[in-house]
């Protein structure tokens, strides 16, 4: 399994940084377990689809695309910001994600999908209530990640935590720590 802590922030402090720690205590019991830390990479934006398409991929996201092509499951973890991932978790994902890796286009223009056989979880936090995020936000940077990127290239099923009121007590912060790692446990 392969851990991606999208949070763009280095700093050790961040929620994000402590449920992926969780999550990989409770999946290490009966899994190897790959982190990738978005933060701690080096990488430029693309800024081209010449670049996208034909140009090489960083000796970080090399390492990256090692890791998510090992995987069988995907735990991709991130704060919302401006109701969507993070930008540098958007431009790692823009470099990962190139043709050729996690898809190509065959008969027609459609896509063959390279990363089949992989499952994902998204794990998600945020200042505003998760009710409030899921009904009447609808979920919209959940959805676009699991249709547009997620699914796209083949992962499936793609399962989602959202973690709302963050900023709340250290209890709740306590309670949903262990709630991530029993989630790893499951590899789920």
């Amino acid at each position: 399994m392969t851990i991606i802590d999208g949070h763009p922030d280095p700093d050790g402090s961040r929620f994000i940084h402590a449920l992926a720690d969780a999550y990989a205590e409770g999946a290490g019991v009966d899994n190897e377990v790959r982190c990738i830390r978005v933060a701690d990479l080096d990488f430029p934006l693309i800024h081209s689809r010449q670049a996208w398409e034909h140009g090489k991929a960083p000796g970080d996201i090399v390492q990256a695309q090692e890791a998510i092509a090992w995987a069988e499951h995907l735990v991709i973890l991130y704060p919302l910001w401006l109701g969507d991932v993070p930008a540098l978790l958007k431009g790692f994902f823009e470099q990962v994600m190139r043709p050729d890796f996690a898809f190509r286009y065959v008969d027609h223009g459609l896509p063959q999908k390279l990363l089949k056989g992989r499952s994902a979880r998204l794990i998600v936090t945020m200042g505003m209530p998760a009710l409030a995020y899921r009904l009447f936000y609808r979920a919209h940077s959940l959805k676009s990640l699991k249709r547009n990127i997620l699914n796209f290239t083949g992962l499936s099923p793609v399962r989602s935590t959202i973690i709302g009121g963050i900023e709340g007590s250290p209890h709740r912060r306590k309670d949903w720590l262990a709630r991530v790692c029993r989630l790893g446990t499951k590899a789920r």
